[in-house]
């Protein structure tokens, strides 16, 4: 999955909290600060497993105010993004 999340997402330990949840969860990717203020993620996992991922997204850590999350899903058949193949990592800002 590919997802943008919108609001008070930056400065609150968010990308930090969703790489635990990603590693607690089981998934595979990264997360990082995009310069308009919003929070890319990308993953890769079952779908129970991201479907839980994009729950607690959608509310993250307790000082973020989420706003808005956009997902695409897609198939995992390229997977040129996935920078550290059995890891979720957190990114730097882009």
């Amino acid at each position: 999955m590919h997802v943008f999340v919108s609001g008070t997402v930056q400065g609150v330990y968010y990308r930090k909290s969703t790489q635990e949840q990603g590693v607690q969860i089981g998934v595979q990717g990264w997360v990082r600060n995009l310069v308009d203020g919003r929070v890319e993620c990308r993953a890769l996992g079952c779908e129970s497993d991201l479907l839980r991922l994009l729950s607690w997204m959608g509310k993250g850590p307790p000082r973020a105010r989420v706003e808005r999350v956009d997902v695409q899903w897609g198939e995992s058949e390229n997977l040129d993004w996935l920078t550290e193949p059995g890891t979720f990592s957190v990114e730097s800002t882009v």
